[in-house]
């Protein structure tokens, strides 16, 4: 008697079989190898779609930073203003992450924390002053902090004083110094970095599908 015939089974339909390519890169290409242009733009903005860039700045949080609320609505005329000024750029959460990524590639992260920890310590309720202060100016201030910040001697001297009767402007002219470097030092090279001016390509790209 003939053995019936057994169909081979498709290697795409086998349950625990996995694939080096991504399942959603697959949609709408009939499992084909993505075309040399698609390989070359993702190599570019480092393999990852805007959401996943975004989400590779939540290291920062621990920091201070919080995750952007407004991210999954991110448009390219929002990261267009982020160049009108540094203070736009800072006024926007996902601006915070996305800049704090920058600083983190040139070894300046420290800056931004600072600045983002002050805001916060401006909102700190009047019985929790002397502790925040303590803690501020221990991991930036401090000549052995952690993070010290790049401030002038006198700064760091008037802020050492003020911390000891603490109010919520005591870490303003530190802050103020920090603001100026950032936005004459590190903003400008932020704007020609790849970091935003793929995100941007990436939005003004996806706008127009």
């Amino acid at each position: 008697m003939r053995a019936a015939a057994v169909p081979t089974p498709r290697l795409d339909k086998m349950p625990g079989m996995f694939f080096s390519a991504n399942p959603k890169d697959l949609k709408g290409t009939d499992h084909s190898l993505l075309d040399d242009k698609t390989q070359k733009r993702r190599a570019k903005t480092f393999g990852m779609d805007v959401k996943a860039y975004l989400r590779s700045m939540i290291p920062h949080l621990e920091s201070g930073m919080k995750p952007s609320k407004s991210k999954d609505i991110l448009s390219a005329d929002e990261v267009m203003q982020w160049s009108q000024s540094l203070e736009k750029l800072l006024a926007n959460q996902t601006g915070q992450d996305v800049f704090g990524n920058f600083l983190k590639s040139e070894f300046s992260e420290e800056n931004i924390e600072f600045w983002l920890a002050c805001e916060d310590y401006k909102k700190t309720e009047s019985d929790l002053l002397h502790c925040k202060a303590e803690k501020i100016y221990k991991a930036f201030v401090h000549s052995d902090a952690a993070k010290q910040i790049n401030i002038d001697f006198r700064t760091r001297e008037s802020t050492a004083k003020k911390i000891k009767a603490p109010t919520h402007t005591c870490f303003d002219e530190a802050q103020k110094v920090i603001y100026t470097l950032m936005e004459r030092d590190s903003y400008p090279r932020f704007l020609k970095s790849n970091i935003y001016l793929n995100l941007l390509n990436d939005l003004q790209a996806n706008s127009l599908k």
